[in-house]
């Protein structure tokens, strides 16, 4: 007998037993039955079970995480970033983001952090319990983990740039497979509501077969440990453009949110930042205009026809560098954020502490909040907490 059903009988038999009906419990009696207020409940229930069960069985079964991402919102944390500022994550993160409302934590890594520099499938394990106890900390504070290799073998978008070629090089693919599958293995039977993979960060423009050929071979590795591990792919251009040719891979894809440049990297060194004027929202350079119309149709729309195909979407990484006057960085990011709330995309501020976060960013042009030891950005932090 199946659940259901065993639950009808139980309901039937102790609507029975209240009442005195022998008739029902099989004694063969032909008396009359007996009512009561208990038995009548009982048998409402039965019967509002009934309705319940056609309801259900009439309902479509929710899609797959990586056909519609849940709309997380957090934090890039930055502990493992480059090996050569390879600490340990911190519990208060967690802690203070689930305090504030947010739910999810990309984690932007180097692989040279946790991986022999002479014997790449040599793994130190002291500092992969430390990524495990990030893992183990996003379950405890109900915020969900996802590890992106910042660095991978043979592709960064940071100095200096690998030895090796991830597109072209079997050697760089073989150690991204074996990364990869090291990570699903280890974490194997963690549900994909706690726990993501995003490939590599920001992919360059290469060609979409050779991203796609080389996507396909790390996600089989992963499949082979974990055939059921959400798998999130950056877009091409550094994040900026979806990619179609993935689309029957039954992963989900990640944009970014740094559009227009002189917004969001306004005197940054690592990109010419200085090069930019002074921006304002909405900017204009020459006769363009980049407003939230253009956000709409250049950054929302192309990304939207993925999603249309059952691919989830979700905002990687964003924000503006502390050069950027405050006025404008929270003019550009109320524009982004609506729109990105009318698409149901999720999304990672770049980053938590730091030069473009709600803790301890350095800007000259914010009256900060002390709060526990640092510097908040009350007023960014409560227009996240609006969208």
């Amino acid at each position: 007998m199946d659940r259901r059903g065993f639950l009808r009988r139980t309901l039937w038999a102790a609507g029975a037993l209240l009442a005195g009906d022998r008739t029902a419990l099989g004694s063969g009696s032909d008396e009359p039955e007996m009512k009561s207020p208990a038995l009548e409940a009982l048998r409402e229930r039965h019967r509002l079970s009934l309705i319940a069960d056609r309801v259900a069985s009439a309902q479509p079964p929710l899609p797959p995480l990586y056909r519609r991402l849940p709309r997380r919102r957090g934090f890039n944390l930055l502990e493992k970033f480059m090996v050569g500022s390879n600490q340990k994550f911190v519990e208060t993160d967690f802690q203070w983001m689930k305090q504030w409302g947010f739910d999810f934590v990309r984690l932007p890594m180097d692989y040279r952090c946790w991986t022999d520099p002479i014997h790449p499938l040599n793994l130190i394990e002291k500092v992969l319990k430390e990524i495990d106890h990030a893992v183990e900390m996003g379950r405890k504070h109900g915020v969900h983990v996802s590890l992106n290799l910042h660095r991978a073998p043979g592709y960064t978008v940071a100095q200096p740039p690998e030895k090796l070629e991830l597109w072209t090089s079997e050697e760089a693919q073989k150690q991204f497979d074996f990364q990869w599958s090291q990570f699903a293995k280890r974490y194997r039977g963690i549900p994909s509501t706690q726990l993501s993979f995003n490939l590599v960060n920001e992919p360059s423009n290469i060609k979409p077969e050779r991203y796609a050929k080389v996507v396909r071979r790390v996600v089989g590795a992963i499949r082979k440990e974990d055939p059921d591990r959400l798998i999130i792919a950056d877009g091409l251009s550094w994040g900026r453009d979806p990619v179609f040719e993935l689309v029957d891979l039954n992963i989900a894809q990640a944009t970014r949110g740094y559009e227009p440049m002189p917004i969001s990297h306004y005197q940054a060194p690592w990109v010419g930042g200085e090069r930019f004027a002074r921006p304002t929202w909405p900017l204009k350079e020459g006769n363009k205009v980049y407003d939230r119309e253009w956000l709409l149709k250049d950054r929302i729309e192309p990304w939207k026809k993925l999603q249309s195909k059952g691919v989830g979407v979700m905002v990687g990484e964003w924000g503006a560098f502390n050069r950027t006057p405050h006025k404008v960085v929270l003019a550009w990011a109320r524009d982004l954020l609506s729109l990105w709330k009318e698409a149901g995309w999720g999304w990672a501020l770049w980053n938590f502490r730091g030069s473009f976060g709600i803790l301890d960013s350095d800007r000259s042009d914010v009256v900060y909040e002390k709060f526990q030891g640092h510097k908040l950005d009350r007023k960014l932090l409560e227009l996240l907490q609006d969208f």
